[in-house]
């Protein structure tokens, strides 16, 4: 009934594209010292969730919602070697029951990608790229309030292999990345999974998110739109239990259809901006939502 908030909740898995930047996932490359500003705002909605494999309503919840303001940057160490950050704000909040939602800030995240490979003959090129990065809490907030909580409460330190191939305008790309997690804690010693556990610490289940898109760019490189499937599969973990709230290490799986367009200035610094759209197609003990992005970049150089 939560969402992975890794920039992979945050930038990898439900954020839009810094225009002419990057996020930890995609295969746009910032030069030498240019430095992309971003500030994305997620709207994420759901109303109906997986309960393990079934799907249900929840009259206690109603409508539950989650928004996300999300300021970032890419920097271009080098040509080759970029680093990524960010910090996100988050509000959460359901339309019916007694439960009160929450506030605050997430997990910060610093990734670096650099490019691997590189393969140019015409109008065709391939590319190869790795991104390693890190998350953790930056704030106290209570893991253990599933969904209303603003995240799992648990480090996780990631390693990405993305590919690119173009062709003139047209391009296909598929990326896939492990996360380990470290442990989380709650504020009880005592739960039950699926057997019983007298401490306070939650021993949280390791992740695999993947993605593909097919896109296009249109000649003056201003202008790029593209169709996207993600998803991401929790490697261990267990149900929710029927009737009862989610927990942190339950597993969480889900796969979603989404599409975005982004404009960025031709001359390379300036203003640009960014739309996406989300729909959670099968999920298990997730919300099916349907995620609303939108956001300015502003991108200059800084050093030559």
């Amino acid at each position: 009934m939560t969402n992975l908030k890794l920039m992979a909740t945050a930038v990898a898995l439900s954020v839009a594209y810094c225009v002419q930047a990057q996020t930890p996932s995609d295969a746009i490359m910032m030069q030498k010292g240019q430095i992309c500003l971003a500030a994305i705002y997620t709207h994420d909605t759901w109303n109906e969730y997986w309960e393990g494999t079934l799907k249900r309503e929840n009259g206690n919840i109603g409508t539950f919602t989650r928004q996300t303001v999300m300021p970032m940057f890419a920097l271009g160490i080098t040509d080759r070697i970029n680093v990524i950050a960010g910090l996100p704000w988050m509000r959460t909040q359901a339309s019916a029951g007694q439960l009160r939602g929450v506030s605050g800030i997430q997990d910060a995240g610093l990734w670096v990608k650099a490019t691997a490979f590189e393969w140019n003959a015409g109008s065709s090129r391939f590319n190869l790229y790795a991104t390693a990065g890190f998350t953790l809490p930056a704030s106290n907030y209570l893991a253990d309030y599933q969904p209303f909580s603003l995240g799992i409460g648990c480090t996780d330190a990631s390693l990405r292999a993305i590919a690119l191939y173009q062709w003139k305008g047209w391009y296909v790309r598929a990326q896939s990345g492990y996360h380990l997690r470290g442990n989380t804690q709650i504020e009880r010693d005592y739960y039950y999974t699926t057997q019983d556990y007298y401490t306070d610490i939650v021993d949280m289940p390791n992740a695999l998110d993947y993605g593909g898109a097919i896109g296009w760019w249109n000649k003056s490189n201003s202008l790029k739109a593209e169709i996207a499937l993600d998803g991401l599969y929790t490697i261990g973990g267990f149900d929710i239990r029927r009737q009862d709230m989610p927990f942190p290490s339950n597993k969480m799986n889900f796969t979603r259809l989404g599409g975005g367009v982004q404009y960025y200035p031709l001359s390379g610094k300036g203003f640009g901006a960014t739309i996406y759209g989300g729909y959670v197609l099968a999920g298990r003990n997730m919300g099916q939502s349907l995620v609303l992005s939108g956001g300015i970049t502003y991108q200059f150089s800084i050093w030559k």
